[in-house]
């Protein structure tokens, strides 16, 4: 499983299309890849419409030409002025295959909603919590979906880029 590096003249699309990954994507879900590419990084990287996002993890850990065993991180990215406004990304690991995939998430704004991965891998359980508590993305299926960060009656997702830059009221140590 090695990535073939992102050429400008258009044909690394072509190339991606056929990568082991990628086609045993579009084998089993065919509508769930919207778009693959090598990222600057060197890592594959696939947009999946959220929708199959819970199954595609399934395939992705159980196939054993994928058995990505490890999602080692899940992060979101607020990207104000676009729809979709949010993305939430997953970085997988496969030991046995020594591979790396990132898999994207486009998330709307209007609904801000994407079914968890932590029935898949449940070391995405707290990645999952702070993307909800400093985002407001809810998770679908979470087994315990509350903030983790900010107390919990804190007003509002301060990872947001419209969340105001000053707090509305001063803050006061407890100790």
């Amino acid at each position: 499983m090695t990535d073939t590096p992102a050429t400008t003249d258009g044909g690394a699309a072509a190339t991606l299309d056929a990568h082991p990954l990628v086609v045993l994507l579009r084998g089993s879900y065919p509508y769930a890849v919207m778009h693959a590419e090598t990222a600057a990084d060197g890592m594959l990287t696939v947009t999946i419409r959220r929708d199959a996002i819970a199954a595609a993890c399934h395939l992705l850990r159980d196939h054993p030409e994928a058995r990505f065993e490890l999602c080692s991180d899940v992060v979101g990215v607020d990207m104000l002025g676009q729809e979709p406004r949010f993305c939430v990304v997953y970085h997988l690991a496969s030991l046995a295959h020594n591979a790396w995939l990132r898999l994207k998430v486009g998330v709307p704004s209007h609904d801000a909603v994407l079914p968890s991965v932590t029935e898949v891998w449940s070391g995405a359980n707290y990645p999952e919590r702070e993307i909800f508590d400093l985002f407001g993305i809810r998770f679908t299926g979470h087994p315990n979906l509350t903030r983790i960060l900010m107390p919990d009656d804190w007003e509002g997702y301060p990872l947001r880029k419209d969340y105001p830059m000053s707090g509305k009221t001063p803050w006061t140590p407890t100790y």
